[in-house]
Parts: structure tokens; C-alpha cells; sequence
């Protein structure tokens, strides 16, 4: 029978631990506004660079290295797809980062299925120990800012892809770009989602364009277009930028999700820890009640071992 000295302990510490939580669930509270704040603000910019980008990819003649597969530049194919991991650098999010990292886990599995080779860049301490403790290749990590990421941390994520992307190497460079992270949609809700970023395919025309009056529109409406310098040189400042931009939200939409996920599982903790504190109390008062039982036993037994004698 555990005494009332050791339920005293545990009550001393779990409510240790349920102070912890609700602090950490006051601390995401005050956070999650500014954080779903930022998320949502960056969808109205995301869709006006995609609709920038699209134009400029769509009005131009040539092919660019992101827009088009390695065969078409006269490059050798490469069965190495890069798949970037957005998780979170702490813990106490729920199943957050594990969540993220099941679906990078099965998107990683079914490209093995078609014959390719998943190359990992992460985003995130929780999934780089992950994956470093079962012994994965990373090829590149980032950690340090999962819940408040800046537009130049997407911009150094962005350059090592690019540079995966663009490599001619086949044993070092890539054919695709995946990202797997997730996406807030409200305070109770976030899903896991993969984008297929590289090669993009902002600048794929429609069927319908292939039409005689819709090539006498597109003719008419390129030559409003101008570039200066020159094409190339608009495309290699515009497309980047729209990556990075994208990347951006990828991330904000992921803090904004790690945030909500701490603040309701820290909510959940404190309210387990306060209903174990209560149980803990009500058996330490039950084990105090049999102690004061067995005392009276004790006395009675001997008072009628004293009398009969």
C-alpha cells in the first residue's frame, strides 16, 4: 500500500507540472494571434506574386530552369527528388511534429515505390532528431526559429533547394522539389499537406489556349509585355522570389499551426494534471483513513487483550 508520504510527493509534483502547463498554454495564447495573423496576411501576397509569376512565365518564349524538366535543358534525369520536412524546434505541440513527420514518412515511401530517392532537407529540431537517430541522410537542417520564421530563413531554405535544383550534376542534384508541412486553417483545425514546388508549372498553358482565337488573344496581349533587361534575366529574378515567397508562407503556416497545437494540448495537460491531483488527493485521504483505522484496531485489540488477562 503506497503511504500518504508518497501521495503527498506525487501531488507536490504534478502540481508542479500542471503550473508549467498552464503557463505554457499562456504563453501560446498570447502568441497565436500574431502568429495566425501573419499566416493569413501572406496569402493575399502569395496569390499576387503566383498571379506576377504565372504572367511573366506565361508571356515569355523561353525555357527556364525552373519551369521546365533537365531533358528539355539537355540535362541528364535524375531519380533523386527533394523532399523538405517543415516540423518545430520544441516539443509540447501534441502530435504536431509527429503528424508532419508520418506524412513526410509516407510521401517518402511512395516515392521508393516509383523508383526514386528521397533526399531530405529539414526544417525543424524535432524532425532532424528523427531522422538522425534512425540513422537518415540530411542532406541540409534548420532549427532555432519554428515559431516566429523570418522571410530570410525561407530565403536561405530557398537558395540551398535551388542550388539542389539546378545542380547538372545526377548524383548530386535533383528532379523534383516537394515540401511537406501544415496547413492552418483555424484554431482547431491543421492538416498535413505536400506541394509539389519544382519544376513549376506556373508557366503550363490550357487546353483552350491551343485555340485559334485564344493565340490571337495571347498574341494580343503579349505585346504589351516588354522586359527589360531581357527575358531570361526578369525570369531569374521573378521565379526565385516566388519560391522564397512560398516557402515563406509554408513556414508561417506552420508556426501558426505548432502554436494552436501547443496551446490546446497544454489546455488538455492542465486539465489531466488537475483531475489527477484530485484522484491523488482522494486516495491520499483513503490511505490516511485506513491508517487511522488500523491505529484503532490496534487499540482496541490490545485494550481487549489487557482486559481479558
Amino acid at each position: 500500500m503506497v503511504s500518504q508520504l508518497e501521495y503527498k510527493k506525487r501531488i507536490a509534483s504534478t502540481k508542479s507540472l500542471q503550473k508549467i502547463f498552464n503557463a505554457q498554454e499562456l504563453i501560446a495564447a498570447s502568441r497565436i494571434n500574431k502568429a495566425r495573423m501573419l499566416a493569413q496576411n501572406s496569402r493575399p501576397y502569395i496569390e499576387v506574386i503566383s498571379k506576377v509569376a504565372w504572367e511573366v512565365a506565361t508571356y515569355t518564349s523561353i525555357k527556364h530552369p525552373l519551369t521546365a524538366n533537365r531533358e528539355e535543358l539537355g540535362m541528364k534525369r535524375t531519380n533523386r527528388v527533394a523532399v523538405l520536412c517543415v516540423s518545430s524546434d520544441r516539443g509540447m505541440a501534441g502530435s504536431y511534429s509527429a503528424t508532419v513527420i508520418r506524412e513526410t514518412e509516407k510521401l517518402c515511401k511512395n516515392l521508393e515505390s516509383e523508383g526514386k530517392v528521397p533526399v531530405l532537407f529539414i526544417s525543424g529540431r524535432r524532425a532532424k532528431n528523427y531522422y538522425q537517430f534512425r540513422g537518415r541522410e540530411i542532406v541540409a537542417s534548420w532549427e532555432g526559429d519554428s515559431d516566429a520564421p523570418s522571410f530570410n530563413r525561407a530565403v536561405e531554405i530557398g537558395d540551398t533547394l535551388l542550388k539542389s535544383f539546378l545542380s547538372t550534376d545526377e548524383l548530386t542534384g535533383t528532379d523534383q522539389l516537394k515540401i511537406v508541412c501544415t496547413e492552418f486553417i483555424n484554431m482547431v483545425t491543421q492538416k498535413p499537406r505536400v506541394i509539389n514546388m519544382l519544376p513549376l508549372s506556373i508557366g503550363d498553358l490550357d487546353e483552350e489556349n491551343s485555340t485559334e482565337s485564344s493565340t490571337s488573344k495571347s498574341s494580343s496581349e503579349r505585346s504589351l509585355y516588354l522586359f527589360e533587361p531581357g527575358e531570361k534575366q526578369t525570369l531569374d529574378v521573378v521565379l526565385p522570389y516566388y519560391i522564397y515567397a512560398l516557402i515563406h508562407e509554408c513556414l508561417l503556416d506552420a508556426a501558426a499551426s505548432e502554436t494552436a497545437s501547443r496551446q490546446r494540448a497544454m489546455h488538455t495537460a492542465t486539465d489531466n494534471a488537475k483531475s489527477l491531483i484530485e484522484e491523488l488527493i482522494r486516495k491520499q485521504n483513503e490511505a490516511r483513513q485506513a491508517g487511522i483505522t488500523q491505529e484503532l484496531t490496534e487499540i482496541i485489540s490490545s485494550s481487549d487483550a489487557l482486559g481479558g488477562s
